[in-house]
């Protein structure tokens, strides 16, 4: 039998050990278990991470962080660790075993705890992500939501994680091996994706098995992509759509449970293995595979090539061949797509090209996306998902500190939308959460945290409704309002105002009689005074309040709200 097609080890025990295991697993410690590594312990289980055994121990992750190898030499490029806070781990003994489970405490597996350790996180990040930059999503993952402490050590499967959503579209590496040697597939090239398939890319994945002599798989991930991706039940709908267009006896779809890092030229090797153990033999690399965009210098990560390189590099030791993607153009005289450096007479043709950014613009504005870039049925799923941006909810999030007009500011916005009509506007003030949702709340820079991203949670809800949350906290820290804004751009737009009174003016005003006493010391962790104030660097808006009214403040924010099409304009 062919190598790709035998099956591979899987670290789940057989059904009547899982019940056994289960049964015991109520006396040992549990560790519910965070979406991310739900997704790694899934692909460890059923051979999607094969040769892993677990967790990776703390001998592993250094050689894996250093070279993109296993302590034994084995390549592999992505640290796969579980992640806790320092409470937790200090309650373990090494060698003892942990229960692991999902969000609803259901049992998933166990690990026998062989590692644990505080890892040089900046240092991951340079080697794994090229840059300690937290514009990077997994590098913010890794600082600000990531526990402290690493766990290593084998995982014993008893479980697959449960999905209720297309069921019959997901399968483990052996159910598709099983698959291919049914229905005798020798090569299959694999298309990796997170964003919906429009014709350049159904064009690209025909030729792309049509030079491999290979059969199709597309591969698309569900797990977790990048922040602000369109969600993957709407993606499933689009591809099921396409689907249609390939010939059934060449091409099928499976969905893979994957939590991509947007590692880019690693992310791309780490792709090639896990497809390699779902039985493929050759994957597409795009230009900039697996990028997370723009740097906080407002430059890419990675060079366009630069997966495409380091693939070439180790692909024989990978045993998985790279199809490089061509960057596919639509000619309009010849009305085909043809790759773009193919074109001999390119001065003389017209060539078409919608970018992702453009395309965004065009759904949110809802303006016409041509036939020739997609498919009608796709379109008209993407439009479901994403009506245009004056129909969708969004979020306004005022901060500044305590006395500089946040809330008077806010109080004038919600009565001017609520004249417009239309959605309905809900106003989330500093003082109506702390009495309504954070009641036990006191000011610690812990509480105040939680009570901001409750404060976010609840406008992320009003924004996937379709409603507008003005939200007016202080909201101090920079790495809270940036987790806010990730929770509510899942939904919709995410407008942060600075109300740049200074703080002066504030102590000046002093309404409440707060700086008085945060000067007698009689508060603690006051912002400005005791606490510091990170001041948004890139705030959709600066609003100034001396020497302007409230009126002409509030006036500010409609017409930005205006400018960006989230309200229209009259």
């Amino acid at each position: 039998m062919s190598q790709n097609l035998a099956p591979i080890p899987e670290l789940y025990v057989s059904y009547d050990s899982a019940q056994k295991l289960k049964v015991e697993a109520a006396d040992l410690v549990s560790l519910d278990l965070t979406p991310r590594q739900i997704c790694d312990l899934e692909l460890l289980m059923n051979g999607g991470f094969n040769p892993l055994k677990g967790f990776l121990t703390e001998a592993d992750y250094d050689t894996v962080v250093e070279n993109m190898r296993l302590a034994d030499g084995t390549l592999w490029p992505m640290p796969i660790t579980l992640d806790v806070s320092e409470d937790f781990a200090e309650k373990l003994e090494l060698g003892q075993d942990i229960a692991l489970r999902d969000q609803e405490g259901v049992i998933l597996g166990t690990m026998t705890v062989t590692d644990r350790w505080e890892p040089n996180k900046s240092r991951e990040a340079e080697k794994v992500f090229g840059a300690d930059d937290v514009a990077h999503p997994a590098v913010n993952y890794l600082h600000h939501t990531a526990g402290k402490i690493y766990l290593g050590g084998p995982v014993t499967g008893i479980q697959q994680p449960v999905h209720y959503d297309f069921r019959a579209r997901r399968d483990t590496p052996n159910e598709l091996r099983a698959y291919f040697r049914k229905v005798g597939w020798r090569r299959v090239v694999a298309f990796q994706t997170r964003n919906p398939l429009h014709r350049a890319h159904q064009e690209l994945t025909f030729r792309a098995a049509k030079e491999a002599q290979a059969n199709l798989l597309i591969h698309p991930v569900v797990g977790m992509t990048k922040p602000g991706d369109v969600d993957h039940f709407t993606r499933v709908r689009c591809y099921e759509a396409v689907l249609d267009k390939y010939p059934g006896s060449t091409t099928t779809m499976s969905l893979l449970p994957l939590a991509m890092r947007m590692a880019g030229p690693r992310e791309a090797i780490w792709h090639g293995l896990i497809r390699k153990n779902y039985g493929c033999t050759h994957l597409i690399v795009g230009r900039d595979h697996a990028g997370p965009g723009k740097n906080s210098a407002g430059e890419d990560f990675y060079g366009p090539y630069d997966a495409q390189e380091l693939f070439a590099q180790h692909q024989d030791e990978m045993g998985i061949e790279m199809v490089d993607f061509k960057h596919m153009v639509y000619v309009q005289e010849r009305a085909q797509y043809e790759p773009a450096d193919e074109i001999e007479d390119k001065d003389n043709v017209t060539i078409l090209n919608i970018s992702g950014t453009e395309l965004r613009r065009r759904l949110a504005e809802g303006l016409e996306i041509p036939e020739w870039f997609s498919f009608p049925e796709v379109v008209a799923e993407l439009r479901r998902t994403r009506p245009p941006r004056s129909k969708q909810g969004f979020t306004v999030f005022f901060t500044g500190f305590s006395g500089s007009g946040k809330s008077t500011i806010a109080n004038a916005l919600m009565v001017k939308l609520m004249e417009m009509g239309g959605r309905p506007v809900t106003l989330l003030d500093g003082d109506i959460v702390r009495k309504n949702l954070s009641s036990e709340l006191g000011f610690s820079k812990e509480h105040r945290d939680l009570n901001i991203r409750r404060i976010g949670y609840v406008a992320s809800e009003i924004t996937k409704n379709g409603g507008i949350a003005i939200c007016a906290p202080i909201a101090p820290y920079a790495a809270t309002r940036r987790a806010v804004r990730e929770d509510v751009e899942n939904f919709g737009a995410f407008v942060e105002v600075h109300v740049a009174t200074s703080l002066e003016e504030c102590e000046r005003r002093d309404r409440k009689g707060l700086y008085k006493l945060a000067r007698e010391g009689k508060i603690k962790e006051f912002t400005g005074i005791s606490d510091p104030y990170d001041v948004p660097e890139t705030p959709e808006l600066r609003v100034e309040t001396e020497g302007h009214d409230v009126d002409n403040c509030a006036h500010q924010v409609i017409l930005k709200l205006e400018s960006m099409g989230l309200i229209a304009a009259h």
